[in-house]
């Protein structure tokens, strides 16, 4: 740690500053808030999915925290909740702006794959 925070002085940023980005904050409150981090993961792995879907895909989530972090990220502007006309099947999908955590997420995978 006292490492990192050497390399962050020599480029002319303090730890303060990081800490004090009210911009990062925001985000990992809301990546990081438990189960949220899943839920996008398994969204970035198909173009839409029905809630039963990622029900099971997040089997230790219970149904009623899915609806609320479900509920949350689409505030976020991070999904969007569609239903279909004709059959009034509801599914879900990425924004713009869930999709540019894509990459974000891939690196995740990554790093976990090869750390974890």
């Amino acid at each position: 740690m006292a490492q990192s925070v050497k390399n962050k002085i020599k480029v002319g940023c303090k730890a303060i500053d990081y800490e004090q980005c009210q911009h990062f904050i925001n985000a990992f409150n809301i990546i990081g808030k438990k189960w949220n981090g899943l839920i996008i993961s398994s969204l970035c792995d198909g173009e839409y999915m029905r809630f039963k879907d990622l029900a099971s895909c997040i089997e230790a989530c219970s149904d009623r925290v899915l609806v609320e972090r479900l509920k949350e990220l689409e505030r976020e502007n991070i999904i969007k909740r569609l239903v279909d006309e004709k059959t009034k099947i509801i599914s879900y999908s990425l924004t713009k702006k869930g999709e540019e955590l894509r990459p974000v997420f891939d690196q995740i995978h990554g790093w976990a794959d090869k750390w974890e």
